[in-house]
């Protein structure tokens, strides 16, 4: 059990803001396709086990391969990910864990490569967004599946 804050409750107006931005950006063309292998790799970088065990779910809701899920954590060795969800699994990677110097010039020029200068904006934000819902869920210990009902992850039928 948990008994660390419950930060949604404390802090419904910013929550909510968070929650406004995922889904708004989730729900571009673009992201759309790409925001559950998204935010599944940057939670497993986080090591926050409530978003990987949320976006698990939601993936396989929306039809997401079981193969391809478990191929998230070695993307680059798998042959499973199109060019561009290559491109965006190592800008996620890069902007979770921020290398010391930033991001190099040809990383940023292998991600304008796959996405308009829009699409990246966005991914962008979609990272940011992950990121701090998973610095939320690992600081206050969010107890995966604890939002399954809430969320409609029931549907997923992983228990």
């Amino acid at each position: 059990m948990n008994n660390r804050l419950d930060y949604f409750k404390l802090s419904p107006q910013a929550s909510n803001k968070l929650v406004e931005l995922t889904l708004q950006l989730s729900k571009k063309p673009l992201l759309a396709d790409l925001a559950h292998l998204i935010m599944l790799r940057a939670s497993q970088l986080n090591g926050c086990s409530f978003c990987v065990d949320m976006h698990v779910k939601e993936a396989k809701i929306h039809g997401e391969r079981e193969l391809r899920l478990h191929h998230v954590a070695v993307w680059r060795e798998s042959q499973l990910f199109s060019p561009a969800e290559r491109a965006a699994l190592e800008w996620t990677e890069a902007l979770t864990q921020l290398p010391p110097h930033g991001i190099s010039n040809s990383l940023y020029a292998r991600a304008r490569e796959q996405f308009s200068e829009q699409e990246l904006s966005d991914l962008s934000f979609l990272i940011v967004a992950i990121n701090g819902w998973n610095r939320l869920n690992v600081a206050f210990q969010a107890i995966p599946g604890s939002s399954d009902e809430l969320f409609g992850l029931n549907k997923a039928n992983l228990n």
